[in-house]
């Protein structure tokens, strides 16, 4: 059943997914978006006018801040979270900090208003798979790189929220279930991301530019899609003490492929260009989502070339170009 009449808090709550979430509840729950503007997608919707939507400006790191927004809560979706390779890259000590002390803090507060929690669902990330990651299942033995490569940085933070957020179900009873998603994207990304950089840079006439051969595949999520499957951990009673894959393996394609299809679709009159990588990459990414599928009935359903005309159309209307 679709949730009704709940308190909702979104940590995060002005990002992407986080925006594309309370658009979804908002008619029908009490939104409370926290977040501290880092990246600000909020700003371009039309959230903040609705009467069921509070924004709390704060940080997952200020504890005290974090469980006074969190009390009295019915349900949390915790999105808050360093993300970007480039950002991860130039700051690996705030990515540990806002990713692990952060989600523990979150965990913490959910223990205090626990009168009222009926669920919490932790964003993890496909990132624990590592670099080649093809059909893996939630059973799938988690895969970090190096100690010392800055990429894994990100990884191992966000592997250790989700062990931690296990714990406080296994030991202390709190309803947490998470989710790990499978490279999301869609109308209003900000940020990083391969699909809006290659948009941006093809409306604006520019070339393409791909890091490394191309060759490196993904499977990509339309953020539809990856709310669905959110939607469904936290009503699904069979999601409590789970972690999900959301993804869509049919939408599985190399980065090079990526770039033709949003040149053809975007009419681009630039060149696919190369540039060497300068940090190490994940060469494979496909999910299995039988277990979401099983458990909570979860099926995406936009294709990549529907989730990139729909994409394209957004930035056309909100860029000028």
């Amino acid at each position: 059943m679709p949730l009704s009449g709940k308190r909702v808090v979104i940590t995060g709550g002005a990002g992407f997914i986080g925006t594309t979430l309370a658009h979804r509840l908002v008619e029908e729950n009490e939104i409370v978006a926290l977040d501290n503007l880092h990246r600000d997608t909020l700003g371009g919707t039309n959230l903040a006018a609705h009467g069921n939507f509070t924004f709390a400006q704060g940080d997952v790191l200020d504890a005290e801040r974090l469980a006074e927004v969190m009390s009295g809560a019915t349900h949390v979706v915790h999105c808050a979270g360093i993300a970007g390779v480039d950002t991860v890259l130039e700051s690996p000590v705030r990515t540990m900090r806002v990713n692990v002390i952060g989600t523990y803090n979150v965990l913490e507060a959910a223990l205090r208003t626990r009168g009222t929690v009926e669920r919490l669902v932790d964003f993890s990330t496909s990132e624990v798979f590592g670099q080649h990651a093809f059909n893996v299942h939630e059973g799938h033995a988690t895969t970090i790189g190096s100690v010392g490569e800055a990429r894994w940085t990100y990884a191992v933070s966000k592997l250790a929220g989700e062990h931690m957020a296990h714990a406080y179900h296994a030991e202390l009873e709190l309803p947490t279930t998470s989710v790990r998603p499978f490279n999301v994207y869609g109308p209003g990304q900000i940020g990083g991301g391969a699909i809006r950089a290659f948009i941006e840079a093809a409306l604006a006439g520019r070339d393409l530019t791909i890091h490394g051969d191309g060759s490196q595949i993904r499977a990509w999520c339309y953020v539809d899609d990856m709310v669905d499957g959110t939607l469904l951990a936290l009503e699904s009673p069979n999601a409590v003490g789970e972690s999900f894959n959301i993804g869509n393996a049919r939408s599985a394609v190399t980065i090079h492929d990526l770039a033709r299809r949003i040149k053809r679709l975007t009419g681009c009159p630039g060149d696919i260009v190369f540039q060497p990588l300068h940090y190490t990459d994940v060469e494979l990414r496909i999910p299995n989502v039988e277990k979401a599928r099983e458990l909570l009935g979860f099926e995406a359903s936009v294709d990549l070339d529907e989730g990139l005309e729909r994409t394209i159309a957004w930035y056309r209307e909100n860029t000028g170009v």
